[in-house]
């Protein structure tokens, strides 16, 4: 199982970054205009939007190559979070494709969207 690639601080993302946790409900509108709701996941689901500025460029290839090894959002890998430091086992990157900016030289920019798989 691979892992998502560290910045050479060893961080995984820069500020400004943003965790979402999303819950899934079902409901039940009865006749009587009564409600019943149940639970869709056990757990949240998380989303981690990673915007990636002032990479060099080893930083930017090795997030290009993770993103091409990971065949955009068809794979499956381990990514910890930095607030946590939870490793959540499977999750996947929420794009097909990845928009990389040259501003100069060492200088580039991403941002993509990682989350987590409903087991």
């Amino acid at each position: 199982m691979s892992t998502f690639p560290q910045l050479k601080t060893g961080a995984v993302m820069q500020y400004p970054a943003s965790v979402v946790q999303q819950f899934s409900t079902d409901l039940v509108v009865f006749l009587d205009g009564t409600e019943q709701r149940s639970r869709k996941w056990s757990n949240a689901a998380r989303r981690w939007t990673i915007d990636l500025s002032l990479l060099d460029e080893s930083e930017i290839r090795s997030v290009e190559e993770f993103f091409v090894g990971q065949s955009g959002a068809l794979g499956s890998f381990a990514f910890t979070d930095p607030w946590s430091g939870t490793t959540y086992p499977s999750c996947s990157i929420a794009e097909d494709s990845l928009t990389m900016q040259f501003d100069a030289q060492d200088r580039a920019r991403l941002k993509l969207t990682v989350v987590e798989n409903r087991q």
